[in-house]
């Protein structure tokens, strides 16, 4: 019988060649005309690599294939379609939008086969639907799919022009139990589909009304850190008193319409009125303020199951150009919530063609994989004689990943230290080095501002305003010579044969030719690029030439230093555990090549800290290795400390550091150097001393060592070696964890300052769910940063993770560094405290970063001092100043605007009223 009906099947399909198969997440639908006629399902594999067949025993098979471009497997013969959740698939709405948007999978084909560069392409609709190219499985972040593209920050930006929104909410006796929570839940929701381009405030009303939040006088921009204070004062309000619609309304009008000067979207103006239900029509308010021009639109919402008469509620919304909706349950918050943007995309779709804009988002997570991406977006119409049918269908976009924007810049031509960056009208940054979102499948943009990515600087402030107006980015260049004398030789000093004897070399895993295949393992990275270029010249159109022909020229003059220096030298003689040299070019030679083993610098020369300090800086930078979570153990590690500095040429007048050159000390041999060196000894030969009150040899490290400290401290704030072997395992630590009251004294005596950095990207610990005990911690990383303006994108918002019953939340984080002043003089210092007191000598160190300090052993415990503290923290703001709360940055306005055209005026309030009295029937 199953054989039978399978055959009786096909041969129906075969009849019907109108038929279309649509496929979302992971089924398919044959749609014939209108009518639903058959149920399909596709088979794909799940993360273990076994097939996921679905109980539906006619099964469609696609294949899939891995496409690096996309990070994931992808089929580029079909688009898919996914839907949420809580949406009925098998409406007569949903499957004729799976019908009528077939017709864009072969225009998706076209597309790629005329540009292969192209990533996704997507069709979202105004009515949940999205159609995306090429077909790769969906998988939701969460067990429940609750993806709505109407809710993706590239379809808000699309589908309407800026808004200014006023939210007003009954707070009367009536709102009670369940109501008053749909209330906040339907508010909360509405704050979602907002974006940075518009301005909102929030206003409770009963007898009279008040703003939710007491700091925001006036509209502030919708940004993250914004509509979380909101949420948070939302959640807080309780219901009390009678209502009075006129007292919300006029708050709303007078908001809107009074010109205080703070910014504004300037383009829609609307109010959202959320109620249980009234009889007052407020007619008074809206001949005194909105009729006859109707230019603010109102909007209202009955919340809750109750007997009310919604009619007056239908009249206002009606009678203003809004729309009426009703939400009884939770389930019809979030469609309810989000209609009203159709209403708001009309007078887009009157404009006709000069509304189809491309319209760029902000950064944001691409919900299938592909990273950090900007979308460029494009509303569509429909453009039927119905006017009542003239509606925004939904915007297509077309994503652009963040990496491949990049790969287009002139990374390697501004030095270690230089970088390109771009951002958007708001001063949101596109392109920045510190743009590092923590979070994967954020729900949100990622809105870094680019004066929060930077150290505070007057200056920077300067400089984003006039970028923010730009039309069009500002691009530099930059000239390089082209004839680079190269060698045989040069290029032979790469293989590795010839390590053993010239040292390790590590190359930076760059793009020098198009078919080069990039790798983490550095030494496959140097095979794959030795095996590329026995196949192609250093002067391919293929390859970069400028980079490649830098890359051999650098090996070569490296060799030469090998050769005619490092061979020559005894390392063990001087305590050396290696010698390296690192080039812009991109080389990285480590001698001897036994070295390389315990060699834990980054390859890419300008990403290394040590080869970016040492540019930054004059003279010999030192730096300790750096501590995991576990402390260093001398007795079996071999302890090594980097030093390095630039070299420096001059060439036409003009000084450039094309290199870092360094060495690895060995700790315990330094050491003995670093006591005769702050001893009255000369050599280690000299006959040791007994110190006493006048033998002039109280600050002798050598010879009074047991009651002496001597400490090396780099410009951090950080130990870089002692004369006290107790002291070894804790190399590299913050020197407030080593003796606190010492780097109390320095930076109270003005040897250190300190800054405070923050970090707008981090992670924090999770949220414990409430049947769970303590969730596993977070991942902190810190990135240097300006004060924590409260204009800036300070938020919290939550995401689930996979396989984990907490959720981690994305956070603002503080660090405290320290780094030296200008004291350049020695100093003896007197630390008193109370019961006993000590003398401390401190010295900076010409030519060095590094500050020599002597002290005597404090003979008791009973200092009550600050612990200075470098670690980072979770910064949290419980009381912020109104005036810190509601500062605002520059942020440029819309270019063009489509909210209330005159010239449809008739057309637009004949279809708004004609809806209205369907609604009313």
């Amino acid at each position: 019988d199953e054989a039978k009906n399978r055959r009786q099947l096909q041969t129906q399909l075969k009849r019907r060649r109108n038929c279309h198969f649509c496929c979302f997440i992971q089924k398919c639908i044959c749609v014939c005309g209108v009518s639903l006629s058959v149920n399909l399902s596709m088979q794909t594999e799940d993360e273990d690599g076994e097939e996921n067949l679905m109980e539906n025993p006619y099964s469609v098979k696609l294949e899939f294939v891995d496409d690096p471009n996309f990070k994931n497997k992808v089929n580029y013969s079909y688009s898919a379609v996914q839907i949420p959740t809580d949406i009925y698939k098998g409406s007569p709405v949903i499957l004729n939008e799976l019908n009528w948007t077939q017709a864009l999978e072969r225009v998706f084909i076209d597309n790629r086969r005329e540009d292969s560069s192209l990533r996704w392409q997507v069709f979202g609709s105004s009515t949940g639907v999205t159609r995306y190219y090429p077909a790769t499985p969906w998988r939701a972040p969460n067990k429940i799919d609750l993806y709505d593209v109407r809710r993706r920050p590239w379809y808000i930006q699309g589908a309407s022009s800026p808004k200014d929104m006023i939210i007003i909410v009954d707070v009367s006796g009536s709102v009670s139990g369940l109501t008053l929570k749909l209330m906040k839940s339907s508010v909360m929701q509405m704050l979602d589909t907002l974006s940075d381009d518009d301005y909102v405030n929030v206003a409770r009303f009963n007898e009279k009304a008040d703003a939710v939040v007491p700091c925001f006088k006036t509209l502030v921009q919708a940004t993250m850190r914004n509509k979380k204070i909101f949420k948070e004062s939302i959640m807080n309000m309780q219901a009390k008193g009678t209502t009075d619609y006129k007292s919300g309304f006029q708050f709303a009008f007078e908001q809107l319409l009074n010109d205080t000067g703070a910014p504004r979207a300037g383009c829609n103006k609307m109010i959202m009125m959320f109620t249980d239900g009234g009889e007052d029509r407020a007619q008074d308010i809206f001949e005194k303020y909105n009729w006859p021009n109707k230019t603010i639109r109102v909007f209202t919402f009955s919340v809750g199951q109750h007997n009310y008469d919604v009619t007056p509620l239908q009249w206002i919304a009606c009678a203003n150009k809004g729309f009426y909706y009703e939400i009884p349950s939770i389930g019809a918050i979030r469609i309810n919530t989000q209609e009203y943007l159709d209403v708001l995309g009309r007078p887009m779709v009157l404009a006709g063609p000069k509304a189809k804009l491309v319209q760029w988002t902000n950064v944001y997570q691409d919900a299938l994989g592909l990273g950090l991406v900007i979308t460029g977006t494009m509303p569509v119409f429909n453009l039927t004689a119905d006017a009542n049918s003239q509606l925004v269908l939904g915007v297509m976009g077309v994503d652009v990943a963040i990496n491949e924007i990049k790969r287009k810049t002139p990374t390697y031509r501004l030095g270690a230290n230089g970088y390109t960056y771009a951002i958007d009208k708001n001063g949101y940054l596109l392109l920045h080095p510190n743009l590092q979102p923590k979070i994967i499948n954020f729900r949100e943009p990622v809105t870094l501002d680019f004066l929060d990515a930077e150290l505070e600087d007057s200056k920077k402030e300067e400089v984003k305003t006039p970028l923010c107006t730009q039309s069009a980015p500002l691009l530099g260049s930059w000239l390089f010579p082209d004839n680079l004398p190269l060698s045989v030789a040069d290029f032979e000093s790469l293989l590795p044969n010839s390590f053993e004897s010239e040292g390790h070399v590590f190359i930076a895993p760059r793009e020098y030719c198009n078919e080069l295949e990039l790798s983490n393992n550095n030494t496959d990275f140097l095979l794959n690029f030795i095996a590329l270029m026995e196949k192609v010249t250093p002067d391919s159109k293929q390859c970069d030439n400028l980079l490649l022909h830098n890359l051999i020229l650098d090996t070569g003059i490296i060799r030469q230093l090998v050769e005619k220096v490092w061979k020559t030298k005894d390392l063990t003689t001087y305590g050396f555990l290696a010698v390296f040299a690192a080039t812009d070019g991109g080389i990285t030679r480590v001698f001897p090549n036994k070295a390389a083993e315990t060699w834990e610098e980054d390859p890419e020369p300008f990403n290394a800290s040590y080869y970016r300090r040492s540019l930054d800086n004059k003279g010999y930078i030192f730096r300790a290795p750096y501590l995991n979570d576990e402390l260093l153990n001398p007795e079996n590690d071999t302890i090594g400390i980097l030093v390095s500095t630039a070299v420096e040429i001059t060439v036409g007048g003009k000084t450039i550091k094309p290199a870092v050159v360094g060495v690895k000390l060995d700790l315990e041999a330094w050491v003995d150097k670093f006591k005769i060196l702050a001893s009255n000894q000369t050599s280690p030969t000299s006959d040791n001393r007994q110190c006493g009150p006048t033998s002039g040899c109280e600050m002798d490290c050598d010879a009074n060592s047991e009651d002496l400290l001597c400490y090396l401290v780099d410009d951090g704030g950080f130990l870089i070696m002692s004369n006290q072997k107790d002291y070894w395992n804790k190399i590299g630590m913050f020197f407030s964890e080593v003796d606190p009251y010492l780097m109390h004294a320095l930076y109270n005596n003005s040897f250190y300052n300190r800054k405070q950095s923050f970090d707008y990207q981090s992670v924090c610990d999770p949220v414990p769910s409430s049947n769970t005990g303590a969730a596993p911690r977070g991942v902190f990383v810190v990135r240097t940063t300006a004060r924590p303006l409260m204009g800036a994108a300070i938020f919290v918002d939550e995401v689930e993770a996979e396989g984990m019953d907490s959720r981690e939340t994305s956070c603002v984080t503080i660090q405290t560094q320290f780094y030296f002043t200008n004291i350049n003089s020695s100093y003896d210092i007197l630390q008193d405290c109370g019961n006993c007191s000590r003398l401390i000598h401190a010295k900076r160190l010409n030519n060095t970063n590094l500050l020599f300090v002597v002290a005597e052993k404090m003979p008791c415990n009973t200092c009550e001092l600050e612990k200075l503290s470098q670690a980072e923290t979770e910064f949290k703001d419980d009381n912020p100043s109104c005036e810190d709360m509601s500062a605002a940055r520059y942020r440029k306005g819309p270019t063009v605007c489509y909210d209330y055209n005159l010239a449809v005026r008739l057309t637009t309030e004949r279809t708004t009223q004609h809806l209205c009295t369907q609604t009313l029937e």
